[in-house]
């Protein structure tokens, strides 16, 4: 039976359920979540050691720039670091998963419930 035969709710709900769907999820899981955890990890780090070590922090690296600047510049390099990672890594493994899910719904249809 073809995918127009079916209620479009229904077929979103067999997509939700099929095994591609939760190879998806698991996939986009396993990328974001330990992602994630090193970021706040990282910036946790950052914001602990300018409450609890600002001796550490102030010490001079070169000129007036010193730890807790270089770490705070560092903050942004990760952010845009992850994006730029997050972005490739979504073109070349994440996206061609999405399309097959997105084809198996039928997407491409204009049916109506």
């Amino acid at each position: 039976m073809s995918n127009d035969a079916h209620p479009l709710g229904e077929r979103y709900i067999a997509v939700q359920e099929s095994e591609e769907f939760g190879d998806l999820r698991r996939t986009f899981r396993g990328f974001v979540f330990p992602v994630t955890a090193f970021f706040l990890a990282w910036y946790f780090l950052y914001v602990l050691l300018s409450m609890f070590a600002p001796g550490f922090m102030s010490t001079k690296v070169f000129g007036n720039i010193n730890i807790g600047v270089i770490l705070g510049l560092g903050q942004f390099v990760t952010t845009f670091a992850i994006t730029i990672i997050y972005v490739r890594w979504a073109s070349r493994v994440f996206d061609p998963k999405a399309e097959e899910v997105f084809n198996q719904v039928g997407a491409g249809t204009t049916e109506v419930d």
